[in-house]
């Protein structure tokens, strides 16, 4: 019986599970967004997006099923800084980033 419990017992992510869906989440963002970024920005990109959800993890860990939630906290505390490093529109990169993560 103890083992059926353990199945629905979510855990943390690992650092590494964390930095590969960024990186995943951001290369659906910049496909969707269709402007050429230089290889060594999407990589501060991806830095400064594991570095913004470790620092967030327990939200957006109790978040996990909210996607929507998630993508909202993306556009006011990741988007700007990745717009200004990208140099895009920040409305159309946030556009972007919801079509790729949730769907919207």
């Amino acid at each position: 019986m103890k083992q059926q419990n353990q199945k629905h017992t979510a855990q943390l992510p690992s650092p590494r599970g964390i930095r590969r869906a960024c990186s995943r989440e951001l290369y659906r963002t910049l496909k969707r967004l269709n402007a050429y970024v230089p290889e060594e920005k999407v990589q501060e990109a991806e830095k400064l997006y594991f570095e913004k959800v470790v620092g967030n993890l327990l939200w957006i860990f109790e978040h996990r099923s909210n996607k929507k939630k998630q993508a909202e906290w993306w556009a006011v505390a990741v988007a700007p800084d990745i717009a200004e490093l990208w140099g895009v529109n920040e409305e159309q990169l946030v556009r972007a980033f919801k079509e790729g993560f949730a769907g919207a």
